[in-house]
């Protein structure tokens, strides 16, 4: 590593734990509890990584804190969806335009009954549903298999978890047979759900979902392993489903203010991608109203901010890849 790149990384640490430090003293929100086993997690655990798309990783805090993945496995499976059965046939079951609506709402786009998009519990039930469909007794494997490819280490399930979401998922149920009623899923309903609630319950920490998002970040190959996971034409669909329903009913906030595509997760985990640059992560478990990390959504707004990463900012002059082309 040259001298001047040394102190570009020794700076970039250097911020990542000034974040930490301006936003360790927020205590807004709450720890989700609507899945019993959630609200045990510790309100005061808070940690940041950042990861580069050549793999340099800064990180902080209690970044290696495990916690379930919950919705930032949407994205991620939404490109598994589309690489099994192409964008055709998917956005035959599940639209893309952003709901405007809480991540569990029971609506249905208004013509196609179709769900809104992958980002919202009816549409990600949907995917797990064509999942099931293509993969059948071995759907878990293989999203747990290309999941841990992406993180860059085997990855494992929340027992605990994954029961009480299992015996609590009652809205999730009916949202499921919604679905059915409309013809939107396959037959096979009850097991797309338990395919929903087990990818769900996976056990990441910040770093694996920093690396992550710096696998979407790096065209869809992890930058710590050189392991192709995701197809690059199947990475711009999800990153662009992030930017625009990653938020749920904060997406156009988070537009506004970041600019670049997220997702979060009601364990506290917060996941954002800027393409071709890096990826930031948080894990904090108090929540908004909204149901995304109050820390998190704080250091996002920050760091984008400091280094001009929205997609709009006059700071962001484009991508490295792009200026070795130029």
């Amino acid at each position: 590593m040259t001298e001047a790149r040394q102190e570009r990384s020794d700076w970039l640490q250097e911020l990542v734990e000034s974040m930490y430090e301006k936003h360790a003293s927020n205590n807004a929100g709450e720890v989700a509890t609507y899945i019993p086993e959630l609200g045990k997690a510790n309100p005061d655990d808070f940690g940041i990584c950042v990861v580069t798309a050549d793999g340099r990783i800064h990180e902080t805090g209690e970044s290696d804190k495990t916690f379930t993945i919950q919705s930032i496995s949407k994205p991620f499976a939404y490109g598994m969806a589309l690489e099994a059965h192409g964008p055709d046939e998917v956005s035959k079951h599940v639209g893309v335009e952003p709901s405007g609506d809480a991540f569990n709402s029971i609506e249905l786009e208004p013509g196609t009954n179709r769900p809104f998009n992958p980002m919202i519990n009816a549409g990600a039930i949907t995917v797990s549903a064509l999942l099931y469909d293509y993969y059948r007794d071995e759907a878990f494997e293989q999203l747990l298999g290309r999941f841990s490819a992406a993180a860059g280490r085997a990855l494992s399930i929340d027992q605990s978890v994954y029961e009480s979401e299992s015996r609590t998922g009652h809205r999730n149920r009916a949202i499921g047979h919604l679905l059915l009623n409309f013809g939107m899923v396959p037959e096979d309903i009850d097991a797309a759900l338990d395919l929903y609630f087990k990818q769900c319950s996976i056990l990441v920490n910040c770093r694996d979902l920093a690396i992550m998002g710096a696998t979407l970040s790096n065209l869809g190959s992890n930058p710590i392993t050189g392991m192709e996971v995701f197809d690059i034409n199947r990475v711009k669909d999800m990153l662009s489903i992030m930017f625009t329903c990653g938020m749920y009913d904060y997406s156009g906030q988070w537009a506004y203010k970041v600019g670049v595509p997220a997702k979060s997760g009601v364990a506290g985990g917060v996941v954002a991608v800027v393409n071709r640059q890096l990826s930031i992560a948080s894990y904090s478990p108090r929540l908004d109203p909204r149901g995304n990390s109050s820390r998190g959504i704080d250091v996002c707004v920050d760091l984008a901010n400091e280094l001009g990463l929205h997609a709009f900012d006059c700071m962001n002059e484009g991508s490295s890849y792009l200026k070795a082309l130029l």
